[in-house]
């Protein structure tokens, strides 16, 4: 019973439904019962007793209709076309065609989908949309949704259930696409390797039942079965291994289900087969011969000796070493044992020893090893390189002047014939020229005039080579550097700098820097800041930014205001302390950044002194009903102006709530008659700053009942209130037969004054002014609105108002 008073609306609807068919609202009535209802409009008190009776009469027909019979089972199968055929409804529930049409039958189902449909001319119970059994119930099985029918004449619901039956309509699918074992050359035959199952959408004999793999000599697989009947496939290894013959085999293992015809879904299984160390090194020569030069320089390389192993990882990496070599051999000769290269450690002469002979060993990792033998011939070469003597040297040189000597020195070999000629050369990618002098003497010059910001120094290699077989050759190395002079303004990293301040800084703060640089050295690059005059002749840069001569540091001068100036522009001049000097400019933008340094400032209510504005709520007001809705500013920006609102104090906890993001009070839950009638709620409205900034609201909220009209006319309206009073004043009491809390309400709503005060209706979704709701599904039209109540004065002299609602204007 309390049930029903709480959807009381509803309640409403069907009493007044037993007055006549043709009632559209509350406040329109057909020609055809005007008379009856001017009547009882007119006869107050017979109509209360014949209403009592009504009310009381349709609870207990309410009683007996919810009963809750049950029909079914029915039974289809998944993915059926829209509006297959399930059953007749009228035939399991003894009831003619037109009965079902007349007693306005219809479908309930369980959620937000309407799965099944109803054709009333025939009773045929049909499929309304496509029914994917995997998506209903996922793995569970039977599938069974749960659905009513509901007779609205007299009320009866009967419980039904359809179960929806699977069908193969999807094939298995491997959660990895590759999957990759790993298994020794030496695994003993028949050893098992798991691997894991298929999914399969299906269920029962639809889902995986067997594993089968692609033909080949090694494995076969095996179909498992876990405890839970899910079945995974398992190889068995029925050949042995041999990775240097086949290091790696690609399978295809296919999972198939049980449907007719069957489907299937497969996998990739690369297998890779492990190393055993069942193979010694081997070098590709047995004997290796050189020929060195007696003049061979220390860690020359003479010869790489390599070697293979056709195992692979550990097994298959080799180091090399020499074998039992002599005293003398282990001090000319070295072997890197990783990558074979055989080195001089000291230089040979071949007039002492003509040839060293040593054998060579490499050894796996698994302790396997190879031998071969390597032969070292000493032959007698030219062995005396040519001289350079350096007579003259100017460094640094002046830029930007041409020809300019560098350098002076003479070449000399001691060796005669052709090993004594020389022939000398310097790069090719320098800036200079060798010319030959007197005698063996040579001169050094620019060839063009150098820049030193493009090369401040160079390094000049000159080389001298022997005609001699094998021909011997000298370098000598100089270093030649270049003078500067001013030929380059400072330029900045920037062409323009954005900075950013927070406002209410203290004075002197370091706000940032600009930067340039001068490619030219010295004095000629030593760079001075300096600020401009603002073209803007308004803007009091003076008393605002400083800039560091030195360093290019900017300093605010004194504390600024974002509110005040947001952003202001300048521009700063370096030059060098070149003669003459060179300068360059850049632009600076300083932006002002906000600060919380504003409390939010609530625009509704306000407290001014007056007495306080009580908001009215009816108690019939679903979850969710706008009650109100607070009003804030701030006058920060970005986030500092980001507000938020929280309920921090309320007479009842959890009757109310307020919406984090816009301020909005709302019910939080179904009212009832044991709530408090009166309610103050304090909203706290919080900005978004750091640290965060806060106001409160004060809210003052009065439950009443009743609120059954859909709007109570303005004074001016005269005629059509007293027609619209005596409605009010008859469907009051008939609601209070119904409860005694409403005749206190009853008296309430009359002692009080009406008058009005717009305010703009809203709504859930689908119920908002202009929308008409089929309410009792025989046609008739309900059109729902909200309305504001401010009680005013305290309870003594309350008054409170009602707010004309907007109607629409609808087509014709």
């Amino acid at each position: 019973m309390l049930d029903l008073f709480k959807n009381l609306p509803n309640v409403i609807v069907l009493t007044l439904q037993t007055l006549g068919p043709c009632y559209q609202d509350l406040g329109h009535t057909c020609s055809a019962y005007e008379p009856h209802f001017q009547e009882g409009v007119m006869e107050t008190g017979r109509m209360r007793n014949r209403r009592q009776r009504q009310v009381l009469l349709f609870f207990v027909l309410l009683s007996m209709s919810l009963s809750g019979a049950e029909l079914g089972p029915y039974s289809v199968v998944e993915e059926m076309e829209r509006g297959s055929f399930v059953a007749n409804l009228g035939k399991d529930l003894g009831l003619g065609l037109t009965e079902l049409s007349d007693r306005g039958a219809r479908i309930i189902s369980q959620g937000s989908k309407e799965h099944l449909q109803l054709k009333v001319q025939t009773g045929d119970l049909l499929i309304n949309e496509k029914l994917d059994r995997e998506e209903l119930c996922g793995p569970t099985d039977p599938c069974i949704l749960h659905f009513q029918v509901l007779m609205e004449k007299p009320l009866e619901i009967f419980q039904a259930e359809l179960t929806v039956r699977d069908i193969n309509d999807h094939s298995p699918v491997f959660t990895e696409r590759e999957v990759i074992l790993k298994i020794s050359e030496n695994s003993p035959l028949g050893n098992a390797f798991p691997l894991e199952n298929a999914l399969d959408l299906d269920i029962g004999s639809n889902n995986v039942q067997n594993y089968k793999i692609s033909p080949n000599l090694y494995f076969r697989v095996l179909t498992r079965t876990l405890r839970d009947g899910r079945k995974y496939p398992e190889l068995v290894l029925g050949k042995e291994l041999d990775r240097e013959q086949e290091p790696e085999l690609r399978l295809t293992l296919t999972a198939l289900d049980g449907g007719s015809p069957p489907r299937s879904g497969t996998a990739q299984v690369r297998i890779e087969v492990v190393d055993t160390n069942d193979n010694a090194p081997e070098f590709e020569q047995l004997l290796y011969k050189v020929q060195i030069p007696e003049n061979s320089p220390i860690d020359s390389l003479l010869v790489t000796v390599s070697a293979s192993d056709l195992d692979v990882g550990a097994n298959g990496k080799i180091s090399y070493t020499l074998f039992q070599p002599s005293e003398e051999i282990s001090k000319t000769l070295e072997v890197n044992p990783t990558t074979g290269e055989v080195r001089l450690k000291k230089q040979v002469d071949f007039e002492r020893i003509l040839s060293y002979e040593v054998d060579i060993k490499a050894t796996d990792g698994g302790g396997l090893s190879g031998k071969c033998t390597l032969l070292v011939q000493v032959v007698d070469v030219n062995d005396n390189p040519p001289e350079v003597t350096m007579s003259a040297l100017t460094s640094p040189i002046p830029e930007n002047s041409p020809e300019i000597v560098v350098a002076v020195f003479s070449v000399s070999d001691p060796d005669s014939g052709d090993n004594g000629k020389t022939a000398i050369s310097i790069q090719d990618d320098l800036p200079f020229l060798l010319k030959p002098s007197v005698k063996n003497f040579y001169i050094l010059v620019t060839e063009t005039a150098l820049d030193r910001e493009l090369r401040a120094e160079y390094n000049v290699t000159i080389t001298v080579t022997d005609l001699g077989t094998p021909r011997l050759k000298t370098q000598h190395s100089i270093t030649v550097r270049v003078s500067d002079v001013n030929d380059n303004a400072p330029t900045f990293t920037q062409t323009s700098y954005t900075l950013y301040v927070p406002e209410n800084n203290s004075p002197a703060l370091h706000i940032g820097s600009v930067s340039a640089t001068d490619r030219d050295s010295g004095p000629n690059a030593q760079v001075t800041y300096s600020l401009l005059p603002p073209q803007d002749a308004r803007l009091p840069l003076a008393s605002l930014v400083s800039v560091s001569a030195d360093h290019g540091q900017l300093f605010a001068l004194r504390a600024l205001d974002h509110e005040a100036l947001q952003a202001f522009e300048f521009r700063v001049r370096a030059a060098d302390a070149g003669s003459p000097a060179l300068s360059s400019e850049a632009l600076v933008r300083v932006l002002v950044l906000d600060d919380n340094d504003n409390a939010p400032s609530v625009l509704y209510p306000r407290h001014n002194g007056s007495a306080p504005c009580t908001e009215l709520v009816p108690r019939a007001a679903e979850a969710g009903y706008l009650v109100t809705k607070v009003v804030a500013v701030d006058g920060d920006s970005g986030q500092n102006a980001w507000l938020s609102y929280q309920l921090l104090k309320a007479t009842e906890p959890g009757l109310f709530g307020v919406w984090a993001h816009n301020g909005e009070v709302r019910t939080a839950r179904l009212l009832s008659e044991r709530d408090a009638p009166r309610h103050r709620l304090v909203v706290l409205v919080r900005d978004n700053g750091e640290p965060p900034r806060s106001a409160t609201a004060t809210l003052h909220v009065l439950l009443v009942d009743g609120f059954s009209q859909p709007y109570l006319p303005l004074p001016e309206a005269a005629p059509a209130r007293a027609q619209a009073d005596s409605l009010t004043v008859s469907l009051v009491v008939a609601l209070a037969a119904v409860s005694s809390l409403f005749l206190l309400s009853v008296l309430l709503f009359v002692a009080l004054r009406l008058c009005a005060r717009p305010r703009a209706a809203s709504g859930p979704e689908g119920h908002f002014p202009g929308h008409l709701v089929d309410v009792s599904g025989t046609g008739t039209l309900s059109q729902s609105y909200q309305y504001e109540v401010c009680l005013m004065g305290d309870s003594g002299t309350s008054e409170f108002k009602f707010f004309r609602p907007s109607v629409p204007n609808f087509p014709p």
